[in-house]
């Protein structure tokens, strides 16, 4: 265990530490003391910072981050989370794919215009009817983020 001073936790991390304050003040990290006017963090705050990181990448909160942290700094995942988490992730990656494709269809299509390519059409409607189908559950279960 050792210890690090704000400026420094700022440069190994390359977080502002604007950053690592708010990160304070919502709870997600401590520092354990002061060192004059700069705050002093044990060095485990590293492997916090690195969960934050990922459980944004994830599309976690920092509410939802936050809440996986113990007393002692320590992170303990909800398991159904990070699944349910990993299946809208994977979903997502189907979806674009599935854009990816279409996007690629577009740029090579022989059709004098798009509009007249079987394809296209379909990979359109298909687009369609997930808009519809996400802005249905999107009114339906409101969700917050920080």
């Amino acid at each position: 265990m050792g210890l690090i001073d704000i400026s420094k936790l700022s440069k190994k991390s390359g977080l502002p530490a604007s950053t690592i304050r708010y990160y304070e003040e919502k709870k997600l990290i401590k520092s354990i003391g002061r060192n004059g006017l700069k705050r002093i963090f044990d060095t485990y705050v590293f492997d916090q910072l690195e969960f934050i990181a990922l459980g944004q990448r994830a599309g976690f909160s920092l509410e939802e981050i936050q809440s996986m942290f113990t007393t002692k700094g320590q992170f303990e995942v909800n398991r159904q989370s990070l699944t349910a988490r990993a299946n809208e992730i994977a979903q997502r990656v189907k979806q674009l794919v599935a854009i990816q494709r279409c996007l690629e269809h577009a740029a090579k299509c022989t059709a004098e215009k798009h509009s007249e390519c079987p394809k296209f059409q379909k990979l359109l409607r298909v687009a369609g009817k997930y808009q519809a189908r996400e802005h249905k559950t999107s009114k339906a279960a409101p969700v917050k983020r920080d």
